[in-house]
């Protein structure tokens, strides 16, 4: 079982990191070659963010099939814990407040996934 919640959760953070920086490529992209300024870039950008943490965990609680609530969670919390390691050992900052505040959204968004996940792909043991 354990086994199993842990390649679930592999499952969505793949997904996660693998979107995140596909849409990162785009987005720098689209900054470079086009009008767009960064302000209307960032709106995008935390879009994406709240949807792709969102389906990954749909997708570790689709292939989790119990324990939604946690599953996403762990997956919202490993792409925080990520974006945090990589901006304070990388950068030498912490999270500012509005980080913070993104990162639970990332997070709540990712527990609700994974809730639907498991209700929708979940054993039905009835």
């Amino acid at each position: 079982m354990q086994r199993n919640l842990f390649t679930a959760l592999l499952y969505g953070w793949i997904f996660v990191f693998s979107f995140i920086l596909l849409s990162s490529i785009i987005l720098a992209l689209l900054f470079r070659f086009t009008v767009f300024n960064e302000n209307s870039l960032s709106w995008i950008a935390l879009a994406i963010g709240f949807i792709t943490l969102f389906i990954g965990g749909f997708i570790a609680g689709a292939k989790g099939k119990m324990k939604g609530w946690m599953i996403g969670g762990f997956t919202g919390l490993g792409f925080s814990l990520f974006t945090f390691l990589v901006q304070y050992l990388g950068y030498q900052h912490g999270f500012s407040m509005e980080q913070s505040l993104t990162h639970l959204g990332y997070l709540l968004a990712a527990v609700i996934g994974g809730v639907i996940g498991v209700n929708i792909f979940g054993s039905r043991s009835e």
